[in-house]
């Protein structure tokens, strides 16, 4: 009988992190219909545990005997930041600008780095060098990716002034 990677990685996280899983199923029953959706994902999502699945799940799977690493020479990247995302992007080319999203326009001399849009707006980027621009309908976040980690830090003070709607 085969049993997937994905299955294996699924009952190893139970295993570890039972009150995960219940959340991620409980999630992804309410995925498919748009009117359960945003209320479960606003009710169920801030509570779930954040843990990197190679410390919580990879990693005691592989010393139990259930799961195989295969030496790979191959380029990684974990996709954490907005750095990566930007580099992935722009073909590991850094003098690029990577651009996600429909509709904006998007005019850039001398400017490196990321845009993130919603709207339809025109966004200009003149000699910014390593630039994070995500722009909502009712936000806009404008820093760099040396700084992008520290975006939790807005998150949070949002969250204690009471506008936690444009999260």
């Amino acid at each position: 009988m085969f049993i997937s990677r994905a299955d294996v990685l699924l009952e190893q996280m139970r295993i570890e992190h039972p009150a995960l899983v219940d959340g991620l199923e409980e999630l992804a029953a309410a995925w498919d219909d748009p009117a359960t959706r945003g209320p479960a994902v606003d009710r169920i999502w801030p509570g779930l545990e954040k843990i990197a699945i190679d410390y919580s799940v990879a990693e005691p799977a592989a010393r139990a005997g259930r799961l195989a690493v295969i030496p790979g020479d191959f380029d990684w990247d974990d996709v954490g930041d907005f750095a990566s995302i930007s580099k992935l992007r722009s073909g590991g080319r850094s003098n690029e600008l990577a651009i996600i999203g429909d509709g904006a326009t998007v005019l850039s001399d001398h400017a490196s780095g990321i845009v993130v849009t919603q709207s339809k707006r025109v966004i200009s980027l003149i000699g910014v060098r390593d630039i994070v621009v995500v722009d909502t309908p009712d936000a806009l976040l404008v820093t760099t990716t040396e700084h992008a980690q520290r975006v939790k830090s807005v998150v949070d003070a949002l969250k204690l002034s009471g506008r936690s709607e444009v999260l």
